[in-house]
């Protein structure tokens, strides 16, 4: 209508969270969740003495992008992240503070095994429910794997969605996109599917499945897991809510600085040229 896409939601999903093995944890002697990148580092290197996989990778590139945004977001918070991504800043994208973000993602590639190229997410997380592996960077939809692999959030593994309270909450989500139409069937079968995917009970029993949180506020929480929860509350603070990278950049922007940050992983590209090369893919 009038050149807008309108859309009914029906989920929510957040793209950066840190999952965890509490088996693995126990192993390699990991007392507590890491409240900062140093103690993320320590963890990490902690895994690695354990002889287990510290960090569960899918070498895809759209996944080097989940990690890089979980990296940005920590380190930078949401001012950081919202100036680099959504304004596409020149000073911000070229500032010491976002150069400083490059080696920290760059440097965990040393805690991920030489399986990882071209592997899937959910390969990945299976390296985590196994116990194999430590941590996975990924979205909310891994804890669909954990479920199908009858663990429990909590007893099994751990769901972190930031280091610290002021860590950015970067959502996406499902929707159902409906083509306009003067045919009254029709119109009337869409309101139909609009009325059905927003009740509670549905919205509760997709996203126990999805791995979501519902898009409701008025939803019985209860019955969702434990990182469900988390998400839930942490929806409830608007001041840690941002988008993803594709809401912020065309498809375009996006590839060009997917392409550079799965160059930058997997080569020796030097810090300031990956810099650059983002900045400029950002620029127009």
């Amino acid at each position: 209508m009038q050149g807008h896409y309108y859309a009914v939601p029906l989920n929510i999903h957040m793209q950066t969270w840190f999952w965890y093995s509490k088996a693995a944890f126990q192993k390699a002697g990991i007392a507590k969740e890491p409240g900062s990148m140093p103690e993320f580092f320590a963890a990490l290197d902690k895994l690695k003495a354990a002889g287990l996989i510290p960090l569960a990778h899918g070498g895809q590139s759209w996944q080097e992008t989940v990690l890089f945004s979980a990296i940005l977001a920590n380190m930078g918070g949401k001012e950081l992240y919202l100036k680099a991504m959504r304004d596409r800043d020149q000073a911000t994208l070229l500032s010491p503070q976002f150069r400083d973000v490059l080696p920290a993602f760059k440097r965990l590639k040393s805690y991920v095994d030489a399986g990882a190229p071209g592997r899937n997410w959910n390969d990945a997380t299976a390296l985590v429910i196994s116990g194999k592996a430590g941590f996975q960077v990924m979205g909310d939809w891994a804890k669909g794997e954990f479920t199908n692999a009858k663990q429990v959030a909590g007893r099994h593994y751990g769901c972190m969605a930031g280091f610290s309270a002021a860590t950015p909450y970067l959502i996406q989500g499902d929707v159902f996109v409906f083509p306009r139409t003067d045919q009254g069937q029709a119109v009337k079968a869409q309101q139909l599917l609009a009325n059905v995917v927003s009740q509670p009970g549905l919205q509760v029993a997709f996203s126990k499945l999805k791995g979501s949180i519902p898009v409701r506020h008025d939803v019985d929480a209860a019955q969702l897991d434990l990182c469900a929860q988390k998400g839930i509350e942490i929806m409830k603070d608007r001041a840690r809510q941002a988008g993803v990278t594709e809401v912020y950049l065309t498809p375009d922007q996006n590839g060009a600085m997917q392409d550079v940050l799965t160059a930058y992983w997997n080569t020796g590209m030097p810090v300031e040229r990956a810099q650059k090369s983002i900045a400029n893919a950002l620029k127009y």
